[in-house]
């Protein structure tokens, strides 16, 4: 028997990888004769570079930057020469076959996981340190870098990064205002991106499909994950609305790109980046996919054992452990979803062997810790 044991993470809970080795230590120990394959999978935020570069001949170092509030964070940066990857994902990248690829997940600079419940709130954090892992990517000479946003803590249009490349913003005064937040917004009155770095092709891996503004757009979709209070929504889109005009203003852009399908990704950095950068969107999952070679090792297996903190109808749309109980579908193969909690219209995933491992009852808080008990608890039980 060959499991693929491959797991996104438990969202404040417990990491893809750590997922993974809990399950597979439980199976080595109830059926020791079968052969395990893990494979971590991740969304674009936490985990995404040490995922990717897991296996690769490719190298991690670990900057300290600036983290999404005050203070520094260290943060991973990966760099891989594209001749170790699979063909699949060099021709999504349109890439050659000797050329060095740098590989940064936003989450590990400016994301939510760093913050505390009580610190987050969208209009004091920034993607600053995010620019600052992008600088370094282009400062070592990568010829191309691929960025995963998932699991972002900010909604400031990138323009952190953004002046961590070299971009300016000004108030009326013409003085220069350092690290450009929602919360010091008003007092922008032009951006400057004369000094702005030049990078590499820089592509960004996400499944977010939403505009930057309106009712789907990032601060409504996204804004009370992040500590948004409702009553703030109207003002921060406002701003949001003025500041993307002014950064359109400055890169020459239309400003039709606010309704373009991702600008809202995390916060909006996937509209700044697009604008001032170039940046062009990958589809997440496809691409990481590909880079993890899963469609081989769904067929090479016998049984596929995923899960994630929540899976619900959202997780049968393009996300990971629902795309793999898809293909297991496809291919006739047994597949079970082990998760925190499970939430599926009936008869929406007719087949698939769903297991909540939460004890009924029990609050999130007191469930979160014991995680990893819960998940090898339920693997005993059902496997």
């Amino acid at each position: 028997m060959r499991a693929l044991i491959a797991f996104d993470k438990f969202k404040d809970a417990l990491a893809a990888r750590a997922a993974c080795e809990v399950v597979a230590a439980v199976l080595r120990s109830l059926h020791p004769e079968w052969e395990l394959d893990l494979c971590p999978l991740t969304d674009g935020g936490e985990g995404f570079c040490e995922t990717l570069l897991a296996g690769s001949a490719g190298r991690i170092e670990h900057l300290s930057v600036r983290g999404p509030r005050s203070g520094t964070v260290t943060a991973p940066i990966g760099f891989v020469s594209t001749d170790a990857l699979p063909a699949a994902a060099r021709r999504r990248l349109g890439l050659g076959a000797v050329q060095t690829l740098a590989v940064v997940g936003l989450a590990t600079a400016s994301g939510l996981e760093l913050l505390p419940p009580h610190r987050r709130d969208p209009w004091q954090t920034t993607t600053f340190g995010t620019g600052e892992l992008l600088a370094y990517a282009a400062q070592e000479k990568a010829d191309a870098i691929v960025l995963g946003i998932g699991g972002s803590a900010t909604n400031d249009l990138g323009l952190g990064a953004l002046t961590a490349l070299g971009a300016n913003c000004h108030d009326a005064h013409e003085v220069r205002i350092p690290t450009p937040k929602p919360a010091n917004w008003a007092t922008v009155r032009r951006i400057d991106l004369a000094a702005l770095r030049r990078l590499p092709p820089l592509f960004i891996a996400c499944d977010v499909t939403n505009p930057l503004l309106g009712p789907s757009g990032a601060a409504a979709t996204f804004g009370a994950q992040k500590g948004l209070q409702p009553l703030d929504l109207p003002r921060l889109e406002a701003q949001a609305a003025r500041m993307a005009g002014l950064l359109c203003q400055a890169s020459g852009k239309p400003l039709s790109l606010v309704d373009a399908a991702g600008a809202g990704a995390a916060g909006g950095i996937a509209f700044g980046l697009m604008v001032a950068v170039h940046a062009k969107l990958v589809p997440g999952f496809d691409f990481v996919s590909e880079w993890l070679d899963l469609p081989a090792r769904i067929a090479a297996a016998d049984l596929i054992i995923t899960g994630e903190g929540r899976f619900d109808t959202t997780s049968l749309s393009g996300k990971g452990p629902g795309s793999l109980v898809r293909e297991a579908q496809r291919l006739g193969k047994p597949a079970y979803v082990f998760a925190g909690s499970i939430e599926l219209t009936a008869g929406v995933a007719s087949g698939i062997k769903n297991r909540a491992i939460t004890p009924e009852g029990m609050s999130l808080a007191e469930a979160l810790p014991r995680t990893a008990e819960f998940l090898a608890t339920e693997i005993r039980r059902v496997l």
